[in-house]
């Protein structure tokens, strides 16, 4: 029987018993499928559920040949080693003692003589090399990705299921994954806001609050029937407002006839020129028209309105955010940061950038690129201040504003409205609320309090505080923008960053980001070491 997996009225409910999707019906084969949508919505929580082994709530989950799951941080024990990834510790031990001639005869029997071969090239089409004898521990975070995948594709299992794979990995990182997924030939579900990565997919479902719906291809294939459904709902939305004011001036028309023949009539009975008995019952007959009238109107307004409501709905699933922001006024001449011949790290003896020549004029937009451990991080810590140069000199022009990664220039204990005022403490009320809600924080939305936000929630909220006020810093400093936030809050993002006509400082793996904040140059930190 071919390999599936196959979801029949599935209900997922999330930990604190919210439903997160209900009912829904989804089919898996021997292809690439990149798993959309929110963070929150549920798609960690499906994959869990497709690996097994917890029951759904409802509904039931058919799986046909072998899973293998990739976690987006998993507890390293003490004394594993990347060979325990591959259950091969004893394996290989038996090997090395064979190809020393210490092996007894059972042994020799069960040697695999190609095993150390074999494990070395998966770990080689993942960008490792001479780690297998490594603890996991001495690994970096990205390495010990690479090495998990690496393993569950040795395993050859029918499907693989990961979730989130090229987190926190570096230009390198991303490519192996990118890589190796090109190449596999099974079924693979992969939970990813990565789009270069969905660019390699065959298939895109996308989970979202109302619906879960597959679209063939890519990708960009994927965006290009979206764009199709959102003029779809634009127009679904016009002939539906169009066809509720069409009702109410019927309405009104025919109200205002019934009201013209009923003046008629009570003027003839007036006059006496109808009988008693005859004029009763032309009354009633106007009356149950009228009624019967009206309440077939207001069923036809009622349709019409469930139909404006449906489409307003998916307009606001498929719309793009757009923002328009106060200008920085930077001239193009104007120097904003400038670096000479800087030594820079944690340890004087042992710089981690040397001799870093650069500067910045007017609006450039640079992106900080270089392996993991290059010094990217220490690099904005020595522009912002929070480290000083062993060496050289660091001057920064303008105003500034930092977005770590946490995005510690905003009080997590206060409101997003709490924090816009104290950072623009000269705006007034509508100020506040106008330059929240471009940020799609309206109404009660910017009474949030900071610390309960999601990660993309998070970063928008400091956008909107350092950038909606009056004027913004002239330049803006982001770190890793883009790690963990969902496709719609990197997309909020990229709006936000393409309407600010200020100066740009980036480090960020993410190409397609870079891309869509239109970088102008790269600083490559590699050069620098």
């Amino acid at each position: 029987m071919p390999a599936s997996i196959t979801l029949s009225h599935l209900t997922l409910s999330a930990p604190d018993g919210r439903v997160l999707l209900s009912n829904i019906d989804l089919n898996f084969g021997p292809e690439r499928t990149g798993l959309v949508g929110r963070n929150g919505v549920g798609k960690t929580t499906l994959l869990g559920l497709i690996a097994g082994p917890h029951a759904p709530q409802s509904g039931t989950v058919s799986v046909q040949g072998r899973v293998a799951m990739l976690h987006q941080s998993v507890q390293v024990k003490p004394d594993e080693g990347v060979v325990d990834l591959f259950g091969a510790r004893r394996a290989l031990a038996a090997l090395r003692r064979a190809e020393q001639g210490l092996a007894n005869a059972e042994e020799l029997a069960d040697i695999d003589w190609t095993l150390d071969t074999r494990i070395a090239s998966a770990l080689a089409r993942v960008g490792l090399s001479d780690v297998l004898d490594a603890p996991l521990a001495t690994l970096s975070g990205g390495q010990a990705t690479r090495a998990r995948l690496a393993a569950l594709s040795f395993a050859q299992p029918d499907f693989l299921l990961l979730d989130e794979p090229t987190n926190n990995l570096d230009r390198a990182g991303r490519q192996a994954v990118i890589d190796l997924l090109t190449g596999w030939r099974h079924g693979a579900i992969i939970v990813s806001h990565d789009r270069e990565l969905l660019e390699t997919m065959d298939a895109i479902v996308e989970l979202t609050s109302l619906e879960v719906r597959r679209y063939g291809g890519n990708w960009s294939q994927y965006r290009a029937r979206k764009a199709i459904e959102l003029s779809a709902a634009r127009h679904d939305l016009a002939d539906a407002e169009k066809r509720v004011a069409e009702i109410d001036r019927k309405a009104r028309e025919t109200s205002e006839r019934q009201a013209r023949k009923d003046g008629a009539g009570a003027r003839k009975r007036a006059k006496g020129d109808l009988p008693r008995i005859a004029a009763g019952l032309r009354k009633d007959r106007s009356e149950d028209t009228g009624g019967e009238n009206a309440r077939l109107a207001e069923r036809r307004r009622t349709q019409a309105l469930e139909l404006a409501t449906a489409a307003r709905q998916r307009i606001e699933v498929l719309q793009p955010f757009s923002v328009q922001l106060p200008s920085t006024h930077l001239p193009a001449s104007r120097m904003v940061l400038r670096i000479e011949a800087a030594d820079a790290g944690y340890f004087a003896d042992a710089p981690i950038l040397r001799d870093l020549t650069f500067s910045m004029s007017g609006p450039e937009r640079v992106a900080i690129t270089g392996p993991n451990g290059a010094g990217k991080t220490t690099l904005l810590k020595l522009i912002s201040g929070d480290l000083t140069a062993v060496r050289g000199s660091v001057e920064v022009m303008t105003r500034f504003a930092m977005f770590d990664q946490a995005v510690s220039l905003l009080d997590a204990s206060v409101s997003i409205l709490d924090n816009f005022r104290r950072i623009n403490p000269d705006a007034g009320e509508n100020a506040c609320r106008a330059a929240l809600a471009r940020f799609m924080f309206r109404a009660d939305a910017a009474l949030q309090i900071v610390g309960s936000l999601s990660g993309g929630q998070l970063l928008r909220a400091g956008l909107a505080c350092v950038l909606g006020g009056v004027m913004p810093p002239p330049l803006l400093i982001l770190d890793e923008p883009t790690n963990h936030l969902d496709i719609e809050s990197m997309e909020a993002v990229e709006a936000g960053l393409r309407a600010y006509d200020g100066a740009l400082l980036v480090v960020s793996h993410d190409e397609t980001f870079l891309e869509a904040i239109a970088i102008t140059r790269r600083l490559d930190l590699a050069e620098w070491k």
